[in-house]
């Protein structure tokens, strides 16, 4: 299945790392967004976005309103989210986990922990398109 991702962070340079380790493990296709709200658009806009990568802490809309925004919409309740973010205390990941994130990974992160949760995520999602 052809993924196309849409990497929401406030950070360009967060931005680079994330497509580039993408690219690295074989992901070729995907989007940007600067927050939440411009990754609302962005997911209205171009049906073909079917996998979110977000950060927590961002401007306008966090990427925690994000995910409630993208779960309490009927088009996107299956829709596979992935937080990457610095925020790794347990109360943090178990908010993050109640908002039905699909995974999530503390920053600093390697190329083989992104695969191995995007593997993760897609095999309990096969219904993604």
């Amino acid at each position: 299945m052809d993924l196309k991702f849409l990497i929401v962070d406030d950070s360009v340079t967060m931005r680079r790392i994330v497509a580039n380790t993408l690219k690295n493990i074989g992901y070729e296709n995907y989007a940007e967004a600067t927050d939440g709200k411009d990754a609302l658009i962005k997911l209205a806009t171009d049906k073909s976005l079917n996998f979110v990568i977000t950060d927590w802490n961002m401007p306008v809309l966090s990427g925690l309103e994000l995910i409630k925004a993208i779960r309490s919409d009927e088009s996107m309740i299956n829709l596979p989210i992935l937080m990457v973010t610095t925020r790794g205390v347990k109360e943090d990941i178990i908010e993050a986990l109640k908002a039905k994130v699909s995974n999530y990974i503390v920053k600093p992160f390697t190329p083989a922990i992104l695969k191995e949760k995007i593997d993760q995520i897609m095999s309990t999602n096969p219904g993604v398109n």
